[in-house]
């Protein structure tokens, strides 16, 4: 949820003024971030006799459970991995303490740590979901330059509506409300509207309209059981939509044979490529194909079988071409690529030590290339994992 302050519209909110964010989009007309009062939704005082059973279908948020969104800004790849966790935080507002939920956010460009966050929400009694706040770390080169973003109920300004209960087109509401420091403003565009999930068609899925501080202006949907689907920022040359989701999309039935075919030779040619045996590599490469053919003849989720397709042909060509450091490093993406798919079957804190043996090897390509920056940030990955985990 992180905004970019722009110079002059921080000039006029710091100084208390009444300040319109206007957006400029080359796909649409321009947009009033500052709808009129009539069209807002969360100005009402909520009431919490609950607020950590979160029971609204288009934002859930449990005790337990996984995302996965994958896309791409400006041709770099983009990686989002959210956390349900079992934690709760009571926050002190307008005189009473209202409890959260936690979730964990962890953002990806390019492979390296880009952002982590706590968030916290909360349910009114009337079914709407408020977010009371985040802790945001930003990186760079593997070391946190800033928190910007960061905010807290109670403590900055008020917690924001970030999903009401029946959402109606025109509906207006504000997840971040505290001028000068976090502002997004959101519109209702469609409802009822039928998308495509990880497992088939999703019904009564919502598209919405999001301001930003800075004028941004982001699309989005979102779908009964998922939550947040699908993200465009065109004027960033940015989309990212949800891979998968447990428990929405969690399988009763164990991990297919054909995963650990495929962890398994992902495996040996990370240990076999110092050897420089290439063509025992090769042979390997080969044979996992096999399974990945009979795996993706059943119904794989779209964007997970992008992901483990493009990381094959990466490894493929890599050892064609005898490049050490590629086929290691696809080797590593395959083994990636398959324990998203184990998701659907497996638990998610077994699922998450698996990525930190990865991220281990990973961490021991990196120090060899002695690229110091990927070095840190794999530390900070590993870190984030178990702190979830735990």
């Amino acid at each position: 949820m992180k905004s970019v302050l722009a110079g002059g519209l921080a000039a006029a909110l710091l100084a208390g003024g009444f300040a319109k964010v206007v957006a400029a989009d080359a796909a649409s007309p321009p947009v009033t971030c500052d709808a009129p009062s009539r069209d807002r939704v969360d100005l009402g005082k909520p009431s919490f006799s609950n607020p950590t059973t979160i029971t609204n279908p288009l934002f859930p948020r449990g005790d337990s459970g996984q995302s996965i969104e994958l896309g791409a800004e400006a041709g770099e790849k983009l990686r989002f991995e959210v956390t349900y966790l079992p934690d709760t935080r009571v926050f002190h507002w307008d005189g009473r303490n209202v409890a959260t939920r936690v979730t964990h956010f962890v953002a990806y460009k390019e492979g390296r740590i880009l952002e982590t966050a706590v968030d916290y929400y909360a349910q009114d009694d009337a079914g709407n979901v408020w977010y009371f706040g985040e802790d945001v770390s930003n990186y760079e080169n593997g070391v946190e330059v800033d928190k910007e973003g960061t905010w807290f109920a109670g403590k900055d300004g008020p917690p924001g509506m970030i999903m009401p209960a029946q959402p109606k087109v025109g509906d207006v509401y504000r997840p971040e409300n505290i001028p000068g420091l976090v502002f997004e403003e959101v519109t209702v565009k469609a409802t009822g509207t039928t998308v495509q999930g990880p497992r088939g068609k999703v019904r009564d899925a919502i598209f919405i309209q999001e301001c930003l501080m800075d004028g941004t202006l982001e699309e989005k949907q979102f779908a009964p059981g998922y939550g947040e689907f699908r993200a465009v920022v065109k004027s960033k040359d940015e989309v990212y939509d949800l891979a998968l989701a447990v428990p929405a999309d969690s399988l009763r039935r164990p991990v297919p044979n054909e995963l650990g075919e495929l962890s398994e030779g992902a495996g040996a040619v990370f240990d076999a490529v110092p050897t420089a045996r290439w063509g025992q590599i090769a042979r390997t490469v080969d044979s996992m194909e096999r399974p990945w053919h009979r795996l993706e003849k059943r119904q794989v989720p779209r964007f997970l079988h992008r992901q483990m397709d493009d990381a094959l042909d990466a490894l493929q060509t890599a050892v064609d071409d005898r490049h050490a450091a590629g086929a290691r490093q696809a080797a590593l993406d395959v083994g990636h690529a398959g324990l998203d798919l184990e998701l659907r079957s497996r638990p998610q804190a077994e699922v998450d030590r698996a990525r930190i043996r990865l991220w281990e090897d990973q961490l021991l390509l990196d120090q060899e290339a002695a690229d110091a920056g990927a070095v840190a940030g794999d530390q900070v990955i590993i870190r984030s994992i178990r702190d979830r985990i735990r």
